[in-house]
């Protein structure tokens, strides 16, 4: 039996397997890196250890280290929780050596999946259906995908549609796979016009029983990468649910897989199926699993590696759709934001790291209020999973919670999530994998109206907090006058205020038909053409974030006296992020157009394009591989008009 437990990771996934321990009474340890010390898995674990730096490679990526942690702390079992270590066969094995019990499958069954081109052969002689194996230099038709061989994610991967774009993006995946999992090997495969991306958790014990819990409908994706995940899939019938969960069964008896994985799978329209690859490991949508089927995976992961032998498989019951919370703007490719997060609020949680009692609202975070986002890990903040009857109660659930989330401090994509799950085409289930291509999904919740109301609300809460702060004459309304004078003014990047506080109550310029009904430092009530509304507002160093029903605002307040140091020459590219050069596309005195990529930076484990700012000459090159950059460095100059 276990008795005490460390987790090889970090964020909400150390969080959910630390849940559960607790409720099964074993002892947990945690690992942490310098940027997570404060983070929460740090502190709830009954011990810690830290791991010094801050580079995965130095940290959870350090199989000696994480190790020798759970000799130091007396721990008796480890588990790997998803990503980092967890699909990597010689720490399992180091794990084993050690004396200590793996919660995870056999290292032979992680080596066996964790080249896709070798997994693929395994699968086609088990009579699982998969897709041809291209080599790059023989492609002749298109469109391929590119994919790394090793590891997962979306790293490695790239949508090919010419020939000519087909040895950059080779280029490209080789790169990001060698950075991320250590293995620049790549293949392509044809590439499946509207298919859905389908998975099947499976789940194995030592003594030859297999269960399938159904499918996860997983087509929600940016960058090769799931945002939106549910089960079931609405687009699978009890047929088609059969065929899939009879091919994962023959998948995970042909490696002699035990414990949990996920078979994923490429659903054509015409309602084929072709294998894509075996996770070898929890993965991060299993809470929906755990929802309809009401499990607890983690629970029986460690029963399995305890010797446990399963019993009948549970029955589905209801739908269960996760949303992934991510520190990042959709509108700007998916730029990943790092810093402090000074309020994370969700509404109306039921339960944390578990199934929701009956139905109800879920939460999974690596953070909470205060928590700094680092630059070094993936930007994913939390996962928000919404359990109903039906598919319909799980959308509206889910889509109410987001939108009344209290996000400040990070820009995010919660209005893009909130903007999938109201569509027309996801409420009706009609997705695949290029959803969010064909879908204009990145306007903001709120619209011109609502910023403009949300900036008058945020104008009139600095003013009632600064009459509180006055020392004097603190009951007259700011910017009182005896007799009329100009109207008082507040700027922000989004907005323009300009009002009067009189007798006769608050006149707002481009706002006749807006009363003033109660004005607070933190609370702002307004009257609008005869509807109430409230508005929450908290300002921080710069920025004000407003909450209403009108919907979320974030507001910018502009600087009254600029720093020239601060001004920046047209033409001038910056880095907008923290992170690693690792290519450079032009040179000095090259031609550019306008939106011409001319570097890619890494970032967050993943490759950024960074464009030309302008069209013109490039005059000025800083940018060489290899240099670490922190935001806002030079990277390169271009001069318009040469």
């Amino acid at each position: 039996m276990i008795s005490r437990l460390l987790v090889a990771n970090r964020g909400e996934i150390a969080r959910r397997v630390f849940r559960t321990c607790r409720d099964l009474g074993i002892s947990t340890v945690a690992v942490f890196s310098d940027p997570d010390a404060s983070l929460p898995h740090a502190g709830e674990a009954d011990l810690a250890v830290r791991l010094p730096g801050a580079a995965p490679a130095d940290t959870y990526l350090d199989t000696e280290a994480i190790v020798a942690a759970a000799k130091a702390t007396g721990a008796d079992a480890v588990h790997p929780g998803y990503g980092f270590l967890s699909e990597n066969a010689a720490f399992a094995e180091a794990v084993l050596a050690a004396g200590l019990t793996w919660v995870g499958p056999p290292p032979a069954a992680i080596a066996a999946m964790g080249s896709k081109i070798e997994a693929k052969r395994l699968m086609a002689e088990a009579g699982v259906p998969v897709l041809p194996e291209l080599d790059p230099a023989t492609v002749r038709a298109f469109p391929v995908l590119v994919k790394a061989s090793a590891g997962g994610g979306g790293r490695g991967m790239r949508i090919v549609r010419s020939a000519g774009d087909l040895p950059g993006a080779v280029e490209g995946a080789r790169r990001e796979a060698a950075s991320a999992f250590g293995d620049p090997t790549v293949f392509c495969e044809p590439l499946l016009t509207g298919a859905r991306h389908i998975e099947v958790q499976v789940l194995a014990d030592s003594h030859g029983t297999v269960w399938t819990l159904g499918e996860r409908e997983c087509s929600i994706q940016r960058r090769h990468q799931k945002v939106i995940e549910e089960a079931p899939s609405p687009a699978v019938d009890a047929a088609l649910r059969e065929r899939l969960s009879d091919a994962a069964a023959a998948a995970a008896r042909a490696i002699g897989y035990t414990g949990a994985g996920t078979v994923e799978f490429m659903l054509a329209p015409g309602g084929e199926f072709f294998f894509l690859e075996v996770n070898t490991r929890l993965q991060v949508e299993h809470p929906v699993t755990e929802c309809v089927y009401g499990v607890d995976l983690v629970a029986l992961q460690i029963e399995v590696a305890e010797g446990a032998a399963l019993g009948d498989p549970p029955r589905p019951r209801g739908h269960a759709i996760e949303a992934r919370l991510y520190a990042e703007d959709p509108a700007e490719d998916y730029r990943p934001h790092s810093g402090p997060l000074h309020a994370f609020e969700i509404p109306g949680v039921d339960a944390e790291f578990a199934v929701p009692p009956g139905h109800g609202l879920r939460l999974d975070a690596g953070v909470v209020s205060g928590s700094v986002v680092s630059t070094h890990y993936d930007p994913m903040l939390a996962k928000v999973i919404a359990y109903g009857p039906t598919r319909a109660a799980a959308i509206r659930r889910l889509s109410a919670a987001l939108a009344g989330a209290r996000l400040h401090g990070l820009v995010t994509n919660r209005d893009q999530l909130v903007t999938t799950l109201r569509h027309d085409a996801f409420r009706a289930g009609d997705t695949d994998t290029g959803f969010l291509d064909r879908h204009p999904t990145t306007a903001p919740l709120a619209g011109e109206d609502a910023v403009r109301l949300s900036a008058l609300a945020a104008a009139l809460a600095r003013a009632a907090a600064n009459r509180r702060a006055a020392p004097v004459l603190r009951a007259l309304p700011s910017g009182w006058r005896n007799v009329p004078s100009q109207p008082q003014r507040t700027v922000f990047a989004e907005a323009e205020v300009a009002y009067r506080l009189t007798r006769d109550g608050l006149t707002a310029e481009g706002h006749p038909d807006v009363a003033l009904v109660s004005a607070e430092p933190d609370t702002v009530v307004l009257d609008h053409d005869g509807v109430r509304l409230r508005f929450a507002v908290a300002w921080y160093d710069r920025r004000v974030h407003v909450e209403s029903a009108l919907g979320p605002v974030t507001l910018t307040p502009a600087e009254r006296l600029p720093d020239p140091a601060e001004q920046v020459a047209p033409g001038t590219l910056l880095a907008p992020m923290p992170g690693s050069v690792v290519r450079v596309a032009v040179r000095e005195g090259d031609t550019v157009e306008r939106g011409q990529p001319m570097l890619w930076l890494e970032a967050m484990k993943m490759e950024h394009q960074i464009l030309a700012p302008a069209a013109g000459i490039v005059t000025a090159l800083h940018a060489e591989v290899g240099r670490q950059v922190e935001t806002g460095t030079v990277l390169a100059v271009v001069t318009e008009g040469q």
